[in-house]
């Protein structure tokens, strides 16, 4: 058996560039592109912080002594990037059948197994990194479990988490007025960065409550009839943010809580993905690629393969405080 997967078809090369290849079936914040993405040739990534200072500058007299700045500060931080690694075993009886080394049919045969494999770990590499990601826009890096913390990004860069409670619960409130508050917000923390839009990542409870406010509602008036027939829940724009409820639930694990939102800032570099290389030998000093595949033989028995597969990503949010976490209030 396991002569027929010792051709070039499932060698490191071929097995990860299928799996790079397969049908991309993101999460949404991979639909989106919001964060920018390159591999590293080291297993940590370092980000480097200057705080960026703008103030008035006061009279001085002519020809007398200017008034200084010290040197601007400077703050290293260093990430170990996650390693993560899923396999699948196929047995022999599962190539029953079409051991004759060297047949096309053969190698078809066992190509669809061994691509049908690759899918399912696909999928499960793809559904973790988009629960990296929305765990970096969250500030908290979270594993698996959904509750153990990886990287805490506000301990990490020394700030606070900015909270804004807009009054949901309050059928007088002017929301349109508290959408501009949350932006500027943003604005304040991003000082003179480029932003593109702004888009709100909201659980269900929360995304409800604020469709069925009556200011947003009186905002359908023109076009009721057409708003109606959508489904709102897939964005709609208003007080200049784009609000969209956001599913992400696996094993239990809710990726944003049903009563809380998120809003971001668009078109940014604030958010990056970071990929390191795999754990090979064939790997050392290569540029990091978002997912690795490789075949993995039963040295012992002679009984099984293991598609191995492979992933090093770092997601991470540069700014932190740029992300204003919303909760319903009254």
């Amino acid at each position: 058996m396991i002569d027929v997967f010792r051709g070039d078809a499932f060698s490191l090369v071929s097995l990860t560039d299928a799996i790079l290849n397969a049908p991309f079936k993101p999460g949404r914040i991979g639909q989106l592109g919001l964060f920018r993405s390159g591999g590293i040739v080291n297993t940590t990534a370092v980000v480097e912080l200057k705080d960026g200072r703008l103030e008035l500058i006061p009279i001085s007299p002519r020809g007398g002594p200017a008034t200084t700045i010290g040197q601007q500060k400077r703050i290293a931080r260093s990430f170990l990037v996650p390693h993560l690694e899923k396999e699948s075993v196929i047995k022999a009886d599962e190539v029953q059948g079409v051991r004759a080394f060297g047949s096309e049919d053969a190698s078809a045969t066992v190509q669809a197994i061994v691509n049908e494999r690759l899918a399912d770990l696909r999928a499960m590499h793809e559904v973790t990194l988009e629960h990296l990601r929305i765990g970096a826009i969250k500030g908290q890096i979270l594993d698996a479990d959904g509750s153990t913390v990886i990287y805490d990004l506000f301990t990490e860069f020394g700030v606070s988490q900015q909270v804004y409670s807009i009054a949901l619960l309050d059928s007088s409130a002017d929301i349109r007025n508290e959408a501009v508050a949350i932006q500027r917000l943003v604005e304040t923390e991003l000082g003179n960065e480029s932003v593109s839009g702004y888009r709100a990542f909201c659980g269900a409870d929360f995304f409800d409550q604020l469709v069925a406010h009556a200011e947003v509602k009186r905002s359908f008036t023109v076009s009721e009839g057409q708003v109606l027939r959508q489904d709102l829940r897939k964005g709609f724009d208003f007080g200049g943010i784009t609000w969209e409820e956001y599913r992400g639930r696996v094993s239990g694990v809710d990726f944003v809580d049903s009563d809380e939102a998120y809003v971001v800032p668009e078109g940014t570099g604030l958010f990056k993905t970071y990929f390191a290389p795999a754990d090979f030998i064939e790997t050392v000093n290569t540029v990091g690629l978002p997912i690795y595949a490789k075949l993995v033989e039963d040295k012992e028995l002679n009984r099984s393969v293991k598609v191995h597969t492979q992933s090093n990503p770092l997601a991470l949010c540069l700014r932190p405080r740029a992300v204003v976490k919303l909760t319903i209030g009254s």
